[in-house]
């Protein structure tokens, strides 16, 4: 089965992003995802459009973080890169008028909703600043610096 990292891989660059003091560049971004530049800005032109982040054309520009870490949760960060399906699971659609299909179809609705929820809400507790500052805390633990780091991940 193929899972959609994406909400893991933007979180990992937003980390690396909260820690840099210059804008980073489509093409380093996309060498800290393991991804392609061209994935990067699709992904960063909606965190963009939620005002998550900001980018500059030219000579120094790049991306920067415009939000507060403190305010956004990891929730906020889920919806605005489309909040990807939790589960390969979904509903058996091949006879829409069928009882028995749409009997299951129903239960299996709200057990989804309710992992749905679940899953949002324990997002919802976790802000970005909290998610930095239990990286920096890691890093700390075992003596590494951020420069470091930002040479390994």
């Amino acid at each position: 089965m193929t899972y959609d990292s994406k909400l893991s891989g933007v979180l990992h660059v937003l980390l690396h992003m909260l820690a840099m003091t210059a804008p980073a560049t489509s093409e380093q971004l996309a060498q800290i995802m393991g991804s392609h530049p061209v994935v990067v800005r699709r992904i960063m032109a909606g965190l963009r459009e939620q005002g998550f982040v900001t980018s500059a054309k030219g000579h120094g520009g790049g991306w920067r973080i415009a939000c507060d870490p403190a305010a956004v949760t990891l929730a906020d960060i889920y919806r605005a890169v489309g909040a990807p399906p939790l589960l390969a699971l979904g509903h058996r659609s091949q006879a829409p008028g069928c009882l028995v299909e749409r009997a299951v179809n129903r239960a299996l609705d709200g057990a989804f909703r309710d992992l749905e929820a679940l899953f949002e809400a324990r997002l919802g507790a976790v802000t970005l600043a909290t998610l930095s500052d239990d990286f920096n805390r890691g890093l700390a633990e075992r003596g590494l610096t951020l420069e470091s780091q930002n040479h390994e991940s």
